[in-house]
């Protein structure tokens, strides 16, 4: 079973920890089940690659690595501040995130 992540794809992040703290990115993939997230331009690494069909030239490939779901903060696209998320119950019974700073729905 994958736990339960409180951010998803697409969502504005600010890294809390590592050698990129203090950089913002969104969030190109959510791996729930290693409780990780991928944040574009954060926590880049290269990867020495062998030619082969899809890369006929081969070489060095820089690319964003995976950081711990629990080093990143959501940032409110109302408030644009980085804010922990409460859960807001809607009239139909369905809860969503919400900002605890501003009190603002995030998802819609």
């Amino acid at each position: 079973m994958a736990n339960k992540l409180h951010v998803k794809k697409d969502d504005k992040v600010l890294v809390l920890a590592g050698k990129d703290k203090g950089r913002e990115g969104k969030i190109i993939e959510a791996q729930p089940k290693n409780m990780r997230v991928v944040v574009e331009g954060v926590n880049k690494v290269k990867r020495h690659t062998k030619p082969n069909q899809k890369n006929a030239q081969g070489g060095i490939v820089v690319k964003e690595a995976p950081v711990a779901s629990s080093n990143v903060m959501l940032i409110c696209p109302s408030c644009k501040k980085a804010t922990r998320i409460k859960k807001n119950q809607l009239a139909d019974g369905k809860f969503v995130r919400a900002c605890k700073k501003c009190g603002e729905n995030i998802d819609k």
